[in-house]
């Protein structure tokens, strides 16, 4: 704002005849020779100073930046490569594994299924055995109880004829005993 108030009271003193000496000094032509000379002087040593030292430790930095992130990329391809080809493996390894225990738990049920078969038969040997001297005894037991029975018949028939106060008939009695007997037999 006071370099538009100072610019407009210069060009005022400039019309109405006044003194020079309030031109703004910036603008006065008898000062830009030397303006002009700090200017490239100024200018010149900035160029210098970023050309010469600033802009190359900035681009060896940029350049140490790429490389650095060029090598992480490429360390990174490899390890993922390294992942890739370790998983693989793995996979493999898993694979096998599952077959060998599939083929372990075959083995071992067939072996069981044929454990279990002897021991069955072994089982029904051993019941068959016992079945048959149980049959044995059974019919030894059964041939005693006949035996009995024909006696305790003969029995009880001669007691019937005595307490109904009929002749002693044994023989009879045997008789129809053995006849009853080999009827129902």
């Amino acid at each position: 704002m006071s370099i538009l108030y100072l610019l407009a009271e210069t060009a005022h003193g400039a019309e109405h005849g006044e003194g020079v000496e309030r031109v703004f000094p910036a603008f006065d032509a008898t000062y830009f020779p030397s303006q002009l000379f700090w200017l490239f002087i100024s200018f010149g040593s900035l160029y210098l100073i970023l050309s010469r030292f600033v802009l190359p430790r900035m681009s060896a930095n940029l350049e140490h930046r790429s490389k650095t992130i060029v090598d992480d990329l490429d360390a990174a391809a490899r390890l993922n490569d390294q992942a890739e080809e370790a998983k693989q493996s793995l996979d493999q390894s898993l694979a096998k594994a599952r077959s060998g225990a599939r083929e372990t738990v075959a083995k071992a049920e067939a072996e069981m299924a044929e454990e279990i078969a002897a021991e069955t038969r072994k089982t029904d040997a051993a019941l068959e055995k016992k079945l048959a001297v149980a049959e044995t005894r059974i019919a030894e037991v059964r041939a005693e109880a006949l035996s009995n029975v024909a006696t305790v018949a003969t029995d009880a028939t001669k007691a019937i004829v005595t307490k109904l106060g009929l002749p002693d008939a044994t023989g009879e009695a045997e008789a129809a005993v053995r006849k009853a007997l080999a009827g129902n037999g």
